[in-house]
């Protein structure tokens, strides 16, 4: 006999349908009128709501089913933060016991025959592992759809008793099971396996199952190919139907049942402490622990869902911001602190030929309010090609050097540093500031001179490459480094440079998208420079087909003719020096032929730097007219002369790339151009190119490319830092970034190393979450 639950649970649903429906009178087959008497006998206060249904008006009918839904749905109280909620669902046997640790091993939990070798398999070993292996998506099976809601085609989720089954094999090698099923409407759905003999077993008549598949329509009848399936044994206690249900990452033979059985049992057995207090939680406006780890496993309703979503994701970026901010140094250092006055700020403005943009202002203020602190100043700031940021950071340089403090200012490569030393001269030279250069090519003999005018102090500024890192660089008395296009050192590289504790300032051209800025550079104050300098001419980009090849070259020759000079790119086929350098060859070959007047030459990663550097100052020179290179040239490098600029196979680079390569061009006064030949002609490639044409600002290209390219790959590569997110989406989160960020520099400012008793819990989840050894070792 059926329990008064199943019989809650039976009437519920139509109820439910017929509200969904607007209140129609046809979600069952003679309307609500024979439902009631059919089923609600043992009801007698749902029939007294619903009497009379046929004659209500729609918004009576509305009340009248609120009402009934209410007397068939017992309240369920939201979970504590330590205690397993209230809820329908019985406790598993595996649920019995006391607390157990987050960190206890799987293996030492009752959770039946082999479950820790299958939990295992998918990467599972502790219970907090269980904890956090938050569900991909949610299914409401509050109410699973009759056959009157399917529509063809869609992916439908549908529970029902198999009524029958059996096996067809239409040719050899292919099996097809099927079983109908009945749902709680009388209603008959087919169902269908393909080459899935394991499913057998399992497909029993009289089994309740629920189904997710694919649908197709015949008239009045629905088939499902299934894609999963589950069987519920008790469907007025399960976890799978009657609820909204979290759906997990699995594989073969490891049930979603299984799966949510594992995680209730997780849910049941750890104190969910918070390590998040009162006060924080307050501010923040997120809900407690408990309430988030039960909301995102087994939500009671849409609400509490949506405030597991909200503490759990920013939970995921405050142990990321912690991370960032402890990661091989502690959380604040004293640097040094200088007066960095306005009268001096004001008389390096007025030896510019130029005045400063409001935005160069305003981040060059940022910057002394930083060197005026006794914290060290860590400071990234960033701006697309040509806004500026070299004459700010030599302003910063200027400030140290009036403190009799030394500067230093270190580039990726021997072309950037030599554009620099000729930047910086012109800059500060006129102020009676010495400036130095010190890279590899130099001579032993020059450069033992340098490094011995360093440690005297006979060098205010000294630019450089990496040489500037070497045991033999010895400053007299560092107190400020800048550091050109960070991302291409490595972490030792920077350490050596930072090993006196100077203040330090980051430079990027690379536009980075705020949100990704705050993750992967953490650890610094966050500047940007967005503003271009009054007069500069926009570049006009055009998109063409590879078959208008001729007319792009013809364009450039034009151009040629008037006296100016252009770049022409080539793409990176494969990860090999070898082929990009046979690709650039080529290519220069065939200009050649192309191009008869030109004068061209090559610029390729296989070339030395002295090599590069010599290619690059004959360009400056003007000694030939068409430079044909690999992405080398990306950063940085200056030539004013040069207008126009073609990059092949431009589909094969990240729209941020595409950027920066465009930004070698316009340099100069005069009008410049950008044109991107296309080798694939598919709609994808046209849309996403036509961003890059469509627009000249880095940010808003950074942000195109993070949503179309994920943060791994922003700048082609997979050490960006940021670890896979589970719940964060770089999108669309940046103030829940800030907000974590906030209060993760308020914790290791009040406590650098977290060692407040107050803090263990946050401490110990924080080591936890952490895979990287080095870090661990921080705290």
């Amino acid at each position: 006999m059926a329990t008064v639950a199943e019989l809650q649970l039976k009437l519920r649903r139509p109820l439910e349908l017929e509200l969904q429906q607007g209140c129609q009178n046809r979600a069952v087959a003679g309307g609500m009128e024979r439902l009631l008497e059919n089923f609600a006998r043992p009801f007698p206060k749902v029939r007294e709501a619903l009497r009379g249904y046929d004659a209500l008006s729609p918004d009576e009918r509305v009340g009248a089913l609120k009402s009934a839904l209410d007397l068939l749905t017992p309240p369920t109280p939201a979970p504590a933060p330590v205690r397993r909620p209230a809820s329908r669902v019985e406790v598993q046997p595996a649920d019995v016991g006391g607390p157990l640790s987050p960190d206890t091993e799987l293996s030492r939990v009752p959770l039946g025959p082999g479950a820790a070798k299958k939990l295992g398999s998918l990467g599972l070993h502790t219970l907090r592992d269980l904890l956090h292996a938050y569900p991909r998506r949610h299914e409401d099976r509050r109410a699973l759809p009759s056959l009157a809601e399917v529509e063809d085609g869609t992916r439908v989720t549908v529970e029902g008793v198999i009524v029958s089954k059996h096996r067809r094999t239409p040719k050899p090698g292919m099996l097809i099971l099927e079983a109908t099923l009945e749902n709680p409407w009388g209603e008959r759905i087919k169902c269908s396996w393909f080459n899935q003999a394991w499913i057998e077993k399992g497909l029993r008549e009289g089994t309740r199952l629920i189904v997710t598949g694919r649908a197709k329509r015949f008239g009045r009848s629905v088939q499902v190919a299934v894609e999963h399936v589950e069987s519920v044994a008790d469907a007025a206690n399960s976890l799978s139907s009657g609820r909204i249900v979290g759906v997990y990452d699995s594989k073969d033979g490891i049930s979603q049942d299984f799966l949510r059985r594992t995680a209730h049992t997780a849910l049941s057995r750890v104190p969910l402490d918070d390590y998040l207090t009162a006060r924080w939680r307050a501010q923040y406006g997120l809900t407690d622990l408990g309430d988030a780890l039960w909301g995102i496993h087994f939500p009671h309703d849409e609400a509490q869902l949506e405030r597991a979503l909200a503490r759990l994701r920013f939970d995921e970026y405050l142990f990321l911001e912690l991370r960032v901010l402890l990661q091989g140094e502690d959380a604040v250092l004293l640097g040094k602190r200088f007066t960095a006055l306005d009268r001096d700020m004001q008389a390096f403005e007025a030896s510019l030929p130029f005045r400063f943009t409001g935005a160069q202002r305003r981040v060059l203020y940022e910057i002394a309010d930083d060197m005026r602190s006794e914290r060290q100043m860590a400071r990234l700031v960033q701006g697309d090609v040509g806004s500026g940021k070299t004459a700010v950071a030599a302003c910063a340089l200027y400030l140290a050097v009036q403190d009799g403090y030394q500067g230093a200012l270190m580039a990726p490569t021997e072309i950037l540093a030599r554009q620099h030393f000729a930047n910086l001269q012109g800059y500060l030279t006129p102020l009676g500031v010495r400036v130095g250069l010190l890279i590899g090519a130099m001579g032993a003999k020059l450069k033992a001179e340098v490094q011995a005018q360093i440690a005297a102090g006979e060098l205010d500024i000294v630019v450089g490459t990496q040489a500037l890192i070497q045991e033999a660089v010895r400053f007299q008395n560092l107190g400020l480094a800048v550091v050109d296009e960070e991302h291409r050192f490595g972490v030792m590289q920077r350490r050596k440079l930072l090993a006196g504790r100077p203040d330090v300032l980051v430079m990027s051209a690379t536009p980075i998208p705020r949100s990704l800025a705050l993750t992967a550079y953490g650890d610094l104050e966050l500047s940007v420079i967005d503003e271009l300098p009054p007069g500069r001419t926009p570049i006009e980009t055009k998109l063409i087909q590879d078959t208008a090849r001729r007319q792009a070259y013809g364009f450039v020759m034009k151009q040629i003719r008037e006296g100016r000079q252009a770049y022409v790119v080539t793409a990176l086929i494969e990860e090999s020096d070898t082929l990009e350098l046979l690709a650039a060859t080529q290519l220069a070959d065939d200009l050649r032929v192309l191009l008869p007047e030109a004068r061209i030459d090559l610029l390729h990663g296989r070339m030395s730097a002295a090599e590069k550097d010599d290619v690059m100052e004959r360009f400056r020179r003007r000694e030939f007219d068409v430079l044909v290179s690999t992405t080398v040239i990306e950063v940085g490098v200056d030539v004013a002369n040069a207008t126009v600029m073609v990059i092949e196979n431009a589909e094969r680079f990240g729209l941020s790339q595409l950027h920066q390569l465009r930004g070698r061009v316009g340099r100069g006064s005069a009008q410049s151009y950008c044109v991107l030949v296309a080798g694939e002609h598919s709609q994808k490639t046209r849309k996403r190119l036509k961003i890059i044409e469509g627009s000249t600002d880095g940010f808003v290209i950074a942000e195109a490319d993070l949503k179309l390219r994920g943060p791994g790959e922003l700048k082609g590569t997979r050490q960006s830092g940021i670890p896979d997110l589970k719940l964060g989406d770089l999108t669309s989160d940046v103030e829940i970034i800030e907000a974590a960020r906030t209060l993760a520099k308020h914790i290791l400012a009040h406590d650098p190393k977290l060692t407040h008793p107050g803090l263990a819990y946050l401490r110990s989840e924080l080591q936890a979450r952490s895979s990287q050894v080095a870090y661990r070792e921080v705290i």
